[in-house]
């Protein structure tokens, strides 16, 4: 049975759409079909990890949305630009960038049930065994529609006292809509930082597994959203707990 994940942290600036890429790129290196759908309309950027230039993208989310074309006419295959060899597929529905598509759906907003309509469409119109979903940051009635839906919802926080307050509401509003199973992946965490004694606390605290930790990495910095770091240095660290948070997502 597909497994619908969403990707989620209160506030922006944790990560999280650099975090999907990869998580979603390493499901996919393990033999799976795995769609992503970059639902932060109004600021979207995980296209670019995927290597897709707005001049490639005829078609978005947003089109669909509107009414104009069947989501399934708005997937990108973008296995081959990340270096994705063999069967391993990976699809991404991307926003739109342009300054006016961005304005109209901020201005008017959209039916938000024609994301769930689309999310089912597009499993099964594309095979998928995962779809990601990258969400908008913060709490909004797409947001609950995302996390409601969810198989799995990863919450990803900085070890920041507002990243630590906003999970904390975030997990609550999780609870009420009976979201089947919650991870945690710390991210940005600087080397001064005990990693068991963090993870420790934080499980404490909120009363779900910490998936993985994730250093402030410059590593990460350098490749600057040029690409995707777990399939560019596959034997990096950071790519070995991509890993180890990907086979808690399919043993699940």
């Amino acid at each position: 049975m597909p497994k619908v994940v969403s990707i989620h942290s209160y506030r922006g600036g944790t990560g999280k759409s650099n975090f999907t890429a990869n998580l979603a790129a390493t499901v996919a290196a393990s033999g799976n079909r795995v769609g992503v759908v970059d639902t932060d309309v109004p600021s979207p950027g995980i296209h670019n990890l995927f290597c897709l230039e707005p001049e490639q993208m005829g078609k978005t989310l947003n089109n669909y949305l509107w009414g104009e074309t069947p989501i399934e006419e708005t997937a990108y295959d973008v296995s081959a630009n990340i270096g994705l060899e063999g069967e391993n597929r990976l699809f991404l529905v991307p926003s739109s960038v342009k300054a006016d598509d961005i304005a109209r759906i901020l201005k008017d907003g959209y039916d938000v049930r024609l994301m769930n309509d689309g999310f089912r469409s597009l499993v099964k119109s594309l095979q998928l065994d995962y779809l990601f979903i990258d969400t908008h940051p913060g709490l909004s009635k797409e947001t609950f529609l995302s996390i409601a839906i969810s198989h799995v919802l990863i919450l990803i926080l900085r070890p920041d006292k507002q990243d630590y307050q906003g999970t904390a509401v975030t997990m609550d509003v999780a609870r009420q809509l009976k979201v089947r199973k919650m991870l945690l992946a710390i991210n940005k965490a600087h080397s001064k930082i005990n990693p068991e004694a963090l993870k420790q606390k934080v499980e404490a605290t909120y009363g779900e597994t910490v998936a993985g930790i994730f250093p402030l990495s410059e590593d990460i910095v350098q490749l600057a959203s040029e690409g995707v770091f777990c399939v560019t240095y596959p034997d990096h660290p950071i790519s070995q707990e991509f890993r180890s948070v990907a086979q808690q997502i399919m043993e699940g």
